[in-house]
């Protein structure tokens, strides 16, 4: 049985690509690092242009209607193009809890200005993930009081999808007032993070997320997300210091002759390859096996995340110095890898979850 990817997806990768390359080169994403939010505008536009908005939202809705194994291809090649744009939360995280969790009328008035572009919604989930004593979030009479941290595509985001600590989703329309945002600094230049502050918001509860399934199947969906973005990252680390190794030279050798440089480089690959597949199959859990999901999603981003760990530093190491310049821009795909490795649980949160799961805390 072949088990990869079909000539469809294969198509959408490289059309991605393709735009990428041509809209989001390495100069612009030092633009973006350094402030100039409208270039990244520009990009965002682009790919919604490409219908990545609508990709997981249900055709009635003015959606693609596919399914995770797509999302997960389209995440790899942001992460390979270090694209500086919303997509994790906004269009695969955000649109999944609504369909799953919303009735009809939030339906309706949500997903249509997803799939359009029309709407950014950031979303939340650390008081679930890893509840902190001087963060959370209450909800009484309507109306959402208290902090959430690290939202996911919350820059500029027309709406907010937050959880709290038992797992109930809440919308709450960025307009809202008794709201404070504050942005996040993170290692991470590409993407943006940023904390709320509520006081007395009006929110609007997602009523089928008092099922505990809907907060796991759109967290199982961020992980893999996060990890699919880091492959792709990470990838392109590897393929860079592969080019780099073929072209250097040093006492008057290539240094990708060097039996030292040869074994990273080989190590790399060895330890990268099997995480393509490890994403794919976890994307097809999600989407036919539900029973492995939950499970699958844990043990790919833990993995994942030590693997693009190992990848970024060998990687970095083979560039030698040019590898800390910013003239290079290696440090880009460092930094993403080392965000997408906390966001949503790390390596070691996770390992935990997933060994509850097997009944290892019995």
């Amino acid at each position: 049985m072949y088990f990869g990817l079909s000539e469809e997806q294969k198509s959408l990768e490289e059309n991605i690509s393709r735009f990428l390359a041509d809209n989001a080169p390495l100069e612009t994403i030092k633009a973006v690092a350094n402030g100039e939010r409208d270039k990244a505008q520009e990009v965002h536009k682009g790919i919604i242009e490409l219908g990545l908005s609508g990709l997981v939202i249900p055709e009635e809705y003015g959606g693609l209607e596919l399914n995770m194994l797509f999302a997960t291809v389209v995440a790899a090649t942001l992460g390979s193009g270090t694209a500086p744009v919303p997509y994790a939360g906004a269009y695969v995280m955000a649109p999944l809890a609504i369909n799953l969790g919303g009735d009809q009328n939030q339906k309706n008035q949500w997903l249509p200005k997803i799939a359009g572009g029309e709407c950014v919604i950031g979303v939340g989930l650390s008081e679930y993930v890893g509840a902190r004593e001087d963060a959370g979030i209450e909800f009484a009479n309507g109306k959402l009081s208290g902090r959430s941290l690290f939202l996911i595509d919350g820059k500029d985001a027309n709406a907010y999808l937050l959880a709290n600590k038992s797992g109930e989703l809440y919308m709450i329309d960025a307009s809202s007032s008794g709201i404070e945002v504050i942005e996040l600094t993170t290692v991470d230049k590409t993407r943006t993070s940023i904390e709320l502050i509520l006081k007395d918001v009006d929110a609007e509860l997602l009523t089928g997320s008092k099922d505990q399934s809907v907060i796991e199947k759109v967290l199982d969906a961020g992980r893999l997300m996060l990890s699919a973005d880091t492959v792709g990252a990470a990838q392109v680390m590897l393929d860079k210091s592969v080019a780099y190794s073929l072209e250097r030279k040093q006492f008057g050798r290539l240094i990708g002759s060097f039996q030292a440089v040869k074994h990273m480089c080989a190590e790399m690959a060895a330890d990268l390859e099997p995480c393509h597949s490890m994403i794919w199959h976890t994307a097809h859990c999600l989407d036919h096996v539900p029973e492995e999901a939950r499970l699958m999603s844990c043990q790919t981003k833990a993995h994942v995340s030590e693997v693009g760990k190992q990848v970024s530093k060998t990687a970095t190491e083979v560039h030698g110095g040019m590898g800390f310049t910013d003239e290079l821009g290696l440090h880009y795909w460092f930094k993403r890898i080392g965000l997408n490795r906390q966001l949503l649980g790390s390596p070691e949160l996770i390992r935990e979850e997933a060994g509850k799961l097997q009944g290892f805390d019995q």
